[in-house]
């Protein structure tokens, strides 16, 4: 078994999801993603085993394009987040109905197919390819099923569409030069790519218009408040948990060991963008009244920090840039979550709107403040562990990033309890809150206990991304 098999599990699922019908259409999504879960841990199971699992096929001969997959630690590393939270997506939006169903989750099943296949793909066109794919479901998902005014979601989607795509032709166009160089588009090739100063600088930054704005990381984050607000939870579930790790990965595997000088020459400079999303994120999301919209900005600032840990170029950088990025694709879809279960029976995302859910519903208030302390990094959980570590590469390279990093915790933690306390303690709501359904609290239970789980133990995941960031920081110090 090598790992096309989790694509082909994915893809062939979107289509029967499709066919299968409205009423049906869920239970059929979720019986793919959880195949692919399976099918994920098999693989990882034979690559602990020493098993190579890795797939390549010649596909094009002119220009020389190849169907090349490969799985090391970092990218099984992702595949597993993407089909782990895919089936956890897909079993919490049983409370809800949707017009068309058939097409809704056909559509959330093909967009994890393309992100799979952007975390795998080992030939630049392949992976440009799947990175654009990944933009087309959830476009439809936020323009049709989304929320509010149709016609300010339509301006809100179609915005960071065409932001999204701008951006990725930038970095198409880089591919292209590249390849004019190397005669390939295979990874490795184009790692072994001589380019001068004045060229990496200018790959460097085509790379980092596509990735910034996916990330998304400060001024480029224009798009993300308005469009995790109006998609449906579901989409906004998808965009912050799985899909914007999509532009932190390339940082690692495509930008930093093609264009190293580059990245070392203005290392200072990326990383501060990224410390200053952290603290414009959380200055922002304490002034929110949508409790979508506060989370959004926090994902902001979360990002951000995992994006100035990337650039460190250090070990401990990139390492807690990926164990931040697999917790925060964690805490993210629970809180969100969260949030669409208070507007199940509030019919309100507006924070002064509730209140009092705590003597009503006290399971839920448990579990929302497990998520709540999660994602200020209290230690024990997960995000702690990615937190840390960034922070402490970030002090190797400069006393004063940790320091201005570290205003995430501060923050974050004022903005986050100061919101759980307007929303679960408080005046009762004039509306009944009826405690978490059996599905909502095995969603929340699955989640919390992977946050817990790993936030005391998160060796396994550590030996399976170390060997490879280690490869990478090779490739980048060659140079």
């Amino acid at each position: 078994m090598n790992v096309s098999t989790i694509l082909i599990i994915l893809l062939i699922g979107a289509f029967a999801t499709y066919f299968s019908g409205d009423k049906l259409a869920s239970k059929v999504a979720l019986l793919f993603s959880l195949a692919a879960l399976g099918c994920s841990i098999v693989l990882l199971n034979n690559f602990s085993a020493g098993e190579n699992i890795s797939f390549i096929n010649s596909w094009i001969t002119q220009p020389n394009i190849s169907f090349a997959l490969n799985a090391d630690g970092l990218g099984l590393a992702m595949v597993l987040l993407t089909t782990a939270l895919t089936p956890i997506i897909i079993f919490s939006s049983f409370g809800n109905e949707y017009k068309n169903a058939k097409a809704f989750y056909g559509l959330i099943l093909f967009m994890a197919f393309a992100m799979t296949g952007t975390f795998l793909a080992a030939d630049g066109l392949l992976y440009y390819i799947f990175w654009e794919l990944a933009l087309i479901p959830i476009y439809f998902i936020a323009l049709i099923w989304g929320n509010g005014d149709a016609e300010e979601r339509r301006k809100a989607v179609i915005k960071f569409f065409i932001y999204t795509l701008a951006g990725s032709l930038f970095m198409l166009t880089a591919f292209i030069y590249l390849y004019q160089k190397a005669g390939s588009f295979l990874i490795e090739d184009l790692y072994k790519v001589e380019l001068s100063a004045c060229e990496q600088f200018w790959i460097f930054l085509a790379f980092f218009l596509a990735y910034a704005i996916k990330i998304p990381i400060i001024p480029f984050h224009t798009w993300q408040a308005n469009v995790y607000q109006k998609a449906p939870t579901v989409g906004t579930m998808l965009l912050s948990g799985i899909m914007l790790k999509m532009g932190l990965y390339s940082v690692i595997r495509w930008q930093l060991p093609i264009t190293p000088l580059a990245a070392k020459e203005y290392m200072y400079i990326f990383i501060g963008l990224g410390i200053a999303g952290v603290i414009y994120g959380s200055i922002v999301a304490l002034r929110q009244k949508d409790l979508k919209k506060l989370l959004a900005y926090s994902s902001l600032a979360h990002v951000g920090l995992i994006a100035a840990g990337s650039y460190t170029l250090t070990l401990d950088g990139l390492r807690g840039a990926v164990l931040q990025m697999i917790a925060h694709g964690f805490v993210v879809v629970g809180l969100f979550f969260a949030a669409e279960v208070i507007f199940r029976r509030f019919e309100t995302r507006e924070i002064d709107g509730m209140g009092g859910i705590r003597t009503q519903s006290p399971k839920f208030t448990s579990m929302f403040l497990i998520l709540v302390l999660a994602s200020v990094a209290l230690p024990s959980t997960f995000n702690f562990v990615g937190e840390f570590t960034v922070l402490y590469s970030l002090s190797q390279i400069n006393i004063w990033f940790a320091i201005l990093g570290g205003t995430t915790i501060i923050l974050g933690a004022y903005y986050m309890l100061r919101m759980f306390q307007h929303v679960m303690l408080g005046e009762t709501n004039a509306k009944t809150f009826a405690d978490v359904s059996l599905n909502e609290g095995i969603s929340f239970a699955v989640i919390i206990a992977v946050l817990l789980f790993f936030g005391f133990y998160p060796k396994p995941i550590t030996d399976l991304i170390t060997p490879s960031l280690e490869t990478i920081l090779q490739v980048i110090n060659k140079n």
